[in-house]
């Protein structure tokens, strides 16, 4: 409350602004960067046992080149599953919606999906599909189709009650109603899902490619860090884990983009922040 009064009055607070909210995390982390390079120097750690931050960056440098193809085959799998959970989650979803029926019959299936580890399962899914890519594949996919799944049922069914008996009155389509009615109820919901999928397929194609190990002609950056391992390559192991994490908050990055750039307009959960 007291934000916005001073929002109206002109005086922008310190967190709203632009520059703050883009330096300030910035700042911060190149100063723990700083503090892990001199906690390694001063206390001379082996980079066998902790690498300082400007070794990991040489050593990232000089071995792009071959860790380039694993990045890349991980970020396929991981927007690979994503894009199937994305297709089949909103049309179960929409099944789900207009069906009690087909609820009731396949809601359990995906909650079944949903509390397996995907850790647990991934060494059969390995054994009975004969494509390593497409065990990998089906693995991300299982941990990024429940949150795409559930948020959108939740968003058709929070269409307003009255608004539902409007478009009833007037006879409308169950298209009609679809497209004015109940889509642009559950796109804030379906928002929310698509970030924490987002994550969820990344985290599920790397544990896959952890219990796939090297199989395959293809590998990924779990399968050169746990080669890393191997031959303690412990700086090695710290660059591919940076490009891990580098994917996850490229993806972030990018839903949050999405998200603006789709209910900035119109939706609370993204106006307010401009406020």
């Amino acid at each position: 409350m007291t934000e916005r009064i001073m929002t109206v009055e002109g005086r922008v607070p310190l967190t709203r602004r632009p520059w703050i909210r883009t330096t300030l995390p910035i700042v911060i982390f190149l100063l723990a960067l700083g503090a892990w390079e001199a906690v390694v120097r001063i206390n001379q750690i082996p980079h066998y046992i902790l690498p300082a931050p400007s070794l990991i960056a040489t050593t990232l440098w000089d071995n792009f080149g071959s860790l380039l193809g694993s990045w890349m085959f991980t970020i396929k799998i991981t927007f690979w599953a994503l894009a199937l959970a994305v297709v089949g989650g909103v049309l179960l979803a929409m099944l789900f919606a207009m069906s009690e029926w087909v609820e009731l019959s396949l809601f359990p299936f995906a909650i079944v999906l949903q509390v397996t580890p995907v850790i647990s399962i991934a060494p059969l899914i390995i054994i009975f599909v004969p494509s390593t890519t497409a065990a990998l594949l089906l693995c991300a996919w299982i941990v990024a189709f429940f949150p795409i799944l559930s948020n959108t049922v939740m968003g058709l069914r929070s269409a307003d009650l009255n608004l539902r008996d409007l478009f009833s009155l007037y006879r409308a389509s169950p298209w009609q109603t679809l497209r004015h009615l109940l889509i642009p109820s559950a796109l804030p919901y379906f928002m929310a899902g698509l970030k924490v999928a987002g994550g969820l397929s990344l985290i599920g194609a790397v544990v896959a490619e952890f219990t796939a190990g090297a199989a395959g002609k293809e590998t990924g950056l779990a399968s050169r860090i746990l080669e890393a391992s191997f031959r303690t390559e412990i700086p090695k192991m710290f660059a591919a884990l940076v490009l891990v994490s580098l994917t996850g908050i490229a993806i972030y990055l990018i839903f949050n983009v999405l998200s603006r750039l789709l209910l900035g307009k119109w939706h609370e959960s993204e106006v307010k922040t401009d406020r």
